[in-house]
């Protein structure tokens, strides 16, 4: 049969892609010096403005994420040799690397608005000092995160794990000279560096009892029933409670909310939504050879009661609207271990994507008007009226995190009790449905004190070209992910 014109150009459309297909680990070479750079830069060039850096580092994520849509397949577990056993590039790591590279641009987006913060944090010193090393971090924290999601050996996981948290270290307490933020940077510290030695003991003991640390080769050792799987187990809780510190899992989560009030708040979206997003990806390969073991989804499901209880109500006093997000994430780890016991990757992957929207845009809202007002929930008294762009966009992440039908917050909700009911977790879907209501209660306050209350203070808040666009796009997408959710449900089918 004769072929046509139109089946013609798209085979030389396919023919051309394949010409210019990359290899996944390129994405995390070519960030990483990227990252270098802009340090180099920012050491020698000294009489710029540090803000280009940050427009530098927004541009180049920006071509890696095109980049990442041409990313080469990996060999398959059976046929992966040397470097492969440790790394892989399936449908979803590449997804998740794309998150990681997404949330890094909206955050250095946060970082330009937030710089006078921080000029103002290194008092005597010259005006753009502590600037570029502050755009720079987040993009070696990126590099660590799409490592992460693509580990598949407990060694490089480690290894990637400790290159985040590492950077986090920095990020957390930037700004030292606030005692808040030193607090924070030491809770944060000591608490991450127990949660490694967790780490690192129970990967002792999972390689002491089956002598792998790769997770396909693990699958085969714990299905052999000459195995002692309770030295698997143990080392698998003692993983797990490492993971639960990064997820801010009850009863992991003592760290959370003096960590997200006295970090920078880019730092702290930042916390709240990449590396929980990696924790979760880890936690669901990690889990996926100990599902063989009934213990493994018992524990998982007295975590995610106990994560979405305590979440909840701890919210609800909260009149701080760093803290009140800060127990918020906590009640939202609750909501994914919901798909993480049920190992529905799907329903999990979306409700990230909607937790990254929705949290973006309400922190990105938050850094702006925290400099004209404070972080107090009683600061957006009358937003409407001094900012009604603002007070919308605040509007729509609010009633995102809430559950409200045609958000994309909703259909995340709707699709993890959906996986819960189809495994009979009736439990988790009663408690769930409960704690719903109480985040109704805490994230309407902010709405009301937006719209009803009246405003101290008259003055227009301004908003910049960049965050305005950044923040449209936001709302834009938890709008239309909330109606039309097919791209994400379909994005690790292909």
């Amino acid at each position: 049969m004769k072929e046509t014109p139109h089946r013609a150009w798209l085979q030389d459309l396919r023919d051309s892609l394949q010409m210019i297909m990359i290899t996944a680990p390129e994405l995390e070479i070519a960030v990483l010096v990227l990252g270098m750079v802009i340090l180099m830069v920012e050491a020698f060039a000294t009489k710029i403005d540090k803000r280009i850096l940050a427009f530098a580092a927004i541009a180049g994520l920006a071509v890696v994420l095109v980049a990442s849509f041409f990313v080469a397949p990996s060999p398959s577990p059976a046929q992966a040799t040397g470097f492969w056993n440790f790394y892989t590039a399936d449908r979803f790591s590449i997804f998740f690397k794309q998150f990681a590279l997404l949330t890094t641009i909206v955050v250095l987006i946060m970082m330009t608005d937030y710089a006078p913060v921080v000029r103002s944090s290194f008092p005597g010193a010259t005006p753009q000092a502590g600037l570029g090393e502050f755009f720079a971090l987040p993009i070696f924290t990126c590099v660590g995160l799409m490592y992460l999601v693509s580990a598949i050996d407990f060694v490089f996981i480690f290894v990637s794990l400790e290159l985040v948290t590492i950077s986090f270290y920095v990020l957390v307490s930037f700004t030292r000279r606030n005692p808040i933020t030193l607090e924070a940077g030491i809770k944060y510290l000591v608490l991450s560096a127990l949660s490694t030695a967790f780490l690192v003991y129970g990967i002792a003991w999972i390689f002491g009892a089956t002598g792998q640390t790769n997770l396909h080769r693990l699958t085969q050792a714990l299905a052999n029933p000459a195995m002692n799987h309770s030295a698997a187990l143990l080392g698998m809780v003692l993983v797990l409670v490492a993971l639960g510190f990064k997820i801010a899992a009850v009863p992991f989560q003592i760290w959370v909310p003096d960590v997200y009030q006295g970090a920078p708040t880019p730092v702290t979206a930042y916390l709240s939504v990449g590396s929980k997003a990696a924790g979760f990806v880890v936690l669901l390969r990690v889990l996926q050879p100990f599902l063989l073991l009934p213990e493994t989804k018992r524990l998982i499901i007295l975590i995610a009661l106990l994560t979405l209880i305590y979440g909840n109500l701890a919210a609800l006093p909260q009149a701080n609207l760093k803290r009140l997000l800060a127990y918020s994430s906590i009640a939202h780890a609750g909501y994914l271990l919901i798909g993480v016991v049920c190992f529905d990757v799907r329903a999990v992957t979306f409700y990230l994507v909607a937790y990254l929207l929705m949290t973006l845009l309400s922190f990105a809202v938050l850094i702006i008007v925290a400099q004209q007002a404070g972080e107090e929930i009683s600061d957006f008294d009358g937003l409407a009226r001094r900012s009604p762009f603002l007070a919308f966009a605040m509007l729509i992440g609010m009633v995102s995190l809430a559950g409200v039908p045609f958000t994309a917050g909703f259909l995340g909700k709707f699709y993890i009790f959906y996986a819960a009911v189809l495994q009979r977790q009736i439990m988790l879907v009663v408690v769930g449905v409960i704690t719903v209501g109480c985040g109704f209660y805490y994230y309407l306050k902010v709405v009301r004190a937006m719209y009803w209350q009246s405003a101290e203070k008259s003055d227009k808040i301004p908003v910049n070209g960049l965050s305005r666009f950044a923040i449209s796009a936001l709302i834009i997408s938890t709008i239309w992910l909330g109606i039309y959710p097919q791209p994400i449900l379909d994005a690790l089918k292909r």
